[in-house]
């Protein structure tokens, strides 16, 4: 299982089945929603029954992959997790040598870096391991604050696109970073 050493501020661990009232709490914000659900909360049931199978599918504890736990490291308070999994895992055509990395925090840990601190160190832990050639992300097109986060990883532009949304297609920008 893979473990990752704390960064300046930070603690992780993978989360699992076990997390379902964190998740709950973090999706339960419209804020943080805004660019995931246009702002509608995701209820327990919907994390019970879709988001906890799918985590389950994809995480990966020997390879890193699955939902990285963030916590303050000096009171363990939860304030979101970064992801990571091959891209396009659920679309059929992954590669697991290009991992997508994303983050959903909590509205009181915005601005503060602490995204950028916890995705910056996860990637950092992964490629020392050698388990990826390549880091994705995708955002929104007026999702600013993860467009940010992905130039602070010296993740440049790649394309835009279309990416199947809970609402239908929507307008995604693409960014990778070659490891």
């Amino acid at each position: 299982m893979m473990i990752i050493a704390p960064s300046t501020r930070l603690k992780y661990r993978l989360m699992t089945q076990q997390d379902c009232e964190l998740l709950t709490e973090l999706d339960s914000d419209p804020a943080v929603m805004r660019y995931i659900t246009n702002g509608q909360p995701t209820s327990r049931e919907q994390i019970e029954q879709f988001y906890l199978p799918r985590l389950a599918k994809f995480t990966n504890p020997q390879q890193g992959w699955g939902l990285w736990h963030c916590s303050l490291l000096d009171d363990d308070t939860f304030l979101g997790w970064v992801l990571i999994r091959p891209m396009n895992f659920f679309e059929g055509d992954m590669d697991e040598r290009d991992l997508e990395i994303g983050w959903r925090f909590k509205q009181a840990a915005w601005g503060k870096g602490y995204a950028t601190e916890a995705a910056g160190h996860i990637a950092a832990h992964l490629a020392k391991q050698n388990k990826m050639d390549y880091l994705s992300a995708i955002a929104l097109k007026d999702n600013l604050g993860s467009i940010n986060i992905m130039k602070k990883l010296s993740m440049t532009f790649l394309k835009e696109g279309k990416h199947s949304g809970p609402d239908g297609p929507e307008d995604v920008v693409y960014y990778r970073k070659t490891v």
